[in-house]
């Protein structure tokens, strides 16, 4: 599938997820297409396959039922270097918990965070909300209606490659239990 031999829909769907810059789902793209949506699946698989055999360096990837033109992961390094991205600080003890409770009971309010944690959570919620991690998910039905809290499509991604370097990384061998033998002669004996 050449440039100039590509289908209109192609080209119409390489514009739509290159502009995005997000996944976008099937039935999303059928409708703003005006196509049905095995036609666009079948135009998504033809793009997909014509980048590969291009060797680009984009990529259009599956994911979930959504799809989404990105770069290849070999290039990451480059990207990286080129728009100085600098690595994001750690997150604290308190964010971990905080992210932990919420990814587990969503939606929760911070009185519900604060609640299990035993300790103020406010800065910690608004913290992760602006990075990102947290997003506002309504109002929950109870006294007050208080702003309810859950994970984010970008916290999905974080944890999606937290989960592929811990694949990639060996298992480490566990050192044998040393036993001390004066311990071993009395506990044998029973004394």
């Amino acid at each position: 599938m050449e440039r100039n031999t590509r289908s209109p829909l192609c080209l119409m769907l390489e514009a739509v997820l290159f502009a995005s810059g997000e996944p976008v789902t099937l039935s999303r793209l059928a409708q703003a297409c005006e196509a049905p949506e095995s036609t666009v699946l079948t135009a998504l698989k033809q793009l997909s396959a014509w980048y590969e055999k291009q060797k680009s360096a984009l990529c259009v990837q599956q994911l979930g039922d959504s799809w989404q033109m990105c770069t290849h992961t070999a290039y990451a390094a480059v990207i990286e270097r080129a728009m100085e991205t600098k690595k994001a600080a750690p997150l604290s003890a308190a964010a971990m918990e905080v992210l932990t409770i919420v990814a587990y009971n969503q939606p929760v309010s911070k009185g519900f965070v604060e609640h299990v944690r035993g300790v103020d959570s406010s800065s910690v919620v608004n913290t992760l909300v602006e990075k990102e991690l947290l997003m506002e998910a309504g109002r929950l039905d109870v006294p007050g209606k208080p702003i309810a809290y859950a994970t984010t499509p970008h916290f999905l991604r974080c944890c999606r490659r937290c989960r592929c370097r811990l694949r990639r990384r060996k298992p480490q061998k566990r050192p044998k239990k040393q036993t001390h033998p004066r311990r071993s002669a009395e506990e044998a004996s029973g004394t």
